[in-house]
C-alpha cells in the first residue's frame, strides 16, 4: 500500500470518527436533560443496577470476554445505548401525558 493511500485511508477514518461523534451529540444531550429532569430516576437506575450486578455477585472484569468487550468495543456500546435511551425519552416526553 503506497503513503498516498495510507494518507488517504487515515482522512476517511478521521472524517467517519468526526460524523460518528456528531451523531452522538443529540442523543446524549437528551440524555443528560433527562438526568437533570429526573435525577433521582437517573441515580435509581444506577443503584439498581449495581444492586443486582452485586447480588449475582458479577464483577464487570470476571465475566469472561467482558474486559475486552469494554476495552474494545464500550465506545460503540454506550452509542447504541445512548441513542436507545434517548429515543425511548423523547418518545415518552412526546406521549405528552400529564396527570
Amino acid at each position: 500500500m503506497s503513503m498516498s493511500r495510507q494518507l488517504r485511508a487515515v482522512r476517511v477514518a478521521r472524517a467517519q470518527a468526526a460524523a460518528a461523534r456528531g451523531a452522538l451529540v443529540e442523543p446524549a444531550v437528551a440524555l443528560l436533560a433527562r438526568g437533570k429532569r429526573h435525577p433521582l430516576s437517573t441515580v435509581g437506575v444506577a443503584a439498581g443496577a449495581g444492586f443486582v450486578l452485586g447480588q449475582l455477585n458479577m464483577h464487570p472484569l470476571r465475566v469472561p470476554g467482558l474486559g475486552a468487550l469494554l476495552s474494545g468495543t464500550a465506545a460503540e456500546l454506550v452509542a447504541q445505548a445512548t441513542r436507545l435511551i434517548a429515543e425511548f425519552a423523547s418518545n415518552t416526553a412526546d406521549d405528552g401525558v400529564d396527570e
